[in-house]
């Protein structure tokens, strides 16, 4: 019976791997009757007419959290990694100094947001959404693999790059496969999912933030001292544990958001790939147009960006110069005192403050400024840079205390995370939104890239601000303070000349047409 049961696993563990890969490469679900009593297209190719929400948004949700914690778990711990953990081909230290991980940080983050121009070519004129999606997913699984199984710069070059590739080319096809769920009849959902899907990111972004931390510094120290002595030895080197598990465990993650993807298959809406031809005469044409509306847009908030995306690297190595004891103070419980958290897990109050946030604006704040204020989407992502500088401005203050030789509370970097993250909520949700809107419906995953270019564009500027700091004469001007006053007037700059940019744009809407439903 055991020999039995267990012949039948493999036979269902291969046909479903079988239909995984069939529907990797070929746009029809499978199904067991003859294929001659299928219908030619048993995917819906546009949206139907509902009221409702779209039957196959749930999948995309859960599949975006388990992606994001994925990918902000391992980004989370990377720079941490390369200057405390990282090793030679002969396993010595090999670690990098604080300017040259702040670089390479930031050269990967500029990689995975420049990537996606690529996967929405791939999308939109070969494979589709759901296939480059599923395609890429496994790439990016591949890359988390390296990171968790080499400790050296190979395996720390070769997984960033595969993760940079994966991350980045699902990255405007998940986005615009959500607004492709829906039509003109249940268009007035889709500023309210886009909501959820960020809230999503920041929930998987939550969870990672807080878990893998430990993971890297704190699960090899208790296990050192709470499991058996003949099993830690067989372990290896418990202080080269950590790196495994802080990478290994968002890998896993990766996997399983890619199965929940494709679970979702027979109900997701299945925009076809139109193809080189149609998709150069839309750039040609109607797309070309858009995409120069939007690009000086994109050229504005790449400077948002480029202080925005420092909370995963320079904010990092900042904490470790603070105080982190969080509830050292009369007005916490006493059970609370001595708890000192680790430099970063701090950034988990980024998710925290996110899933506050985006509801608080959404039903309180937008509308009470509306009442004295007409918002436009521009007008937010305008507040929401001038609240950047704010943020920058907080952090360059703590660190002129670090400088003088003090050793300030972390509640200071909580104060600007607090800024920082409502300008990220006006600036980020707002552009998904805006910059789907404004994408002509056959380029829709192409101008979701084009905006995700601007992040690329603000981390690249950040790298070559700290290559030129490890290279030449700027490293004796931009140290300690004057390195976060640099970015807050950079951006006080480009947050006054947006003011007429987005007073000069003139835009066009675009939703995807709807199909009949069924009967």
């Amino acid at each position: 019976m055991c020999l039995g049961v267990a012949i039948a696993l493999r036979l269902r563990c291969r046909y479903t791997w079988i239909v995984f890969a069939r529907q990797l490469f070929v746009n029809r679900p499978h199904c067991p009757v003859a294929e001659t009593s299928m219908p030619k297209h048993a995917y819906l190719t546009a949206p139907v007419p509902s009221s409702k929400m779209p039957g196959g948004i749930p999948y995309i949700i859960g599949n975006e959290a388990a992606e994001r914690f994925s990918f902000y778990g391992m980004r989370g711990i990377l720079v941490t990694f390369m200057t405390k953990f990282l090793l030679d081909a002969s396993g010595e230290p090999a670690y990098m100094d604080e300017a040259h991980a702040k670089e390479v940080y930031h050269q990967f983050v500029a990689s995975a947001y420049f990537f996606p121009l690529f996967g929405a070519v791939i999308s939109d004129v070969w494979l589709g959404k759901y296939r480059t999606i599923l395609f890429l997913s496994l790439v990016y699984c591949v890359g988390h693999l390296a990171l968790a199984l080499d400790e050296t710069r190979i395996g720390l070059y070769a997984g960033l790059t595969l993760i940079a590739i994966g991350a980045g080319g699902i990255k405007p096809c998940v986005s615009a496969h959500v607004g492709d769920q829906f039509g003109k009849t249940n268009a007035h959902l889709l500023g309210t999912i886009f909501g959820w899907f960020y809230l999503s990111v920041n929930f998987g972004a939550f969870l990672s933030t807080m878990i893998t931390p430990r993971l890297l510094k704190r699960f090899p120290q208790w296990l050192e001292a709470n499991a058996p002595a003949d099993f830690v030895a067989s372990l290896g080197p418990i202080d080269r544990l950590g790196p495994h598990l802080a990478f290994g465990v968002p890998g896993l993650l990766m996997l399983l958001a890619t199965w929940v993807f494709w679970l979702g298959r027979n109900k997701f809406v299945h925009i076809p790939a139109r193809g080189w031809t149609e998709v150069n005469a839309v750039l040609r044409g109607e797309g070309g147009r858009a995409l120069l509306r939007l690009l000086p847009i994109y050229a504005f908030v790449a400077v948002f960006w480029s202080l925005y995306d420092q909370t995963g690297a320079a904010w990092v190595l900042q904490a470790e110069k603070m105080d982190c004891l969080l509830f050292d103070y009369p007005i916490f419980p006493q059970a609370l005192h001595g708890y000192e958290a680790l430099a970063e897990e701090i950034q988990s109050i980024n998710p925290v403050l996110i899933l506050i946030l985006v509801p608080f604006f959404t039903y309180i704040g937008y509308p009470l400024i509306n009442k004295v204020f007409p918002l436009t989407p521009l007008r937010k992502v305008s507040l929401g840079m001038f609240l950047s500088v704010l943020a920058f401005g907080i952090n360059a203050y703590a660190q002129s205390l670090i400088d003088a030789g003090g050793m300030p509370s972390i509640w200071w970097q909580l104060l600007a995370y607090l800024v920082i993250t409502a300008a990220e909520v006006m600036v980020s949700v707002t552009c998904l939104e805006f910059s789907y809107s404004q994408a002509p419906r056959e380029m829709k995953s192409f101008v979701m890239s084009t905006y995700l270019l601007s992040v690329s564009a603000g981390n690249s500027l950040t790298m070559a601000v700290n290559w030129l700091i490890r290279n030449t004469a700027l490293g004796s001007q931009l140290q300690g303070a004057a390195y976060y006053w640099f970015f807050t007037f950079l951006m006080l700059a480009a947050a006054t000349v947006f003011i007429f940019v987005a007073l000069a744009f003139r835009g066009q809407t675009y939703l995807q047409e709807e199909q009949p439903a069924h009967s």
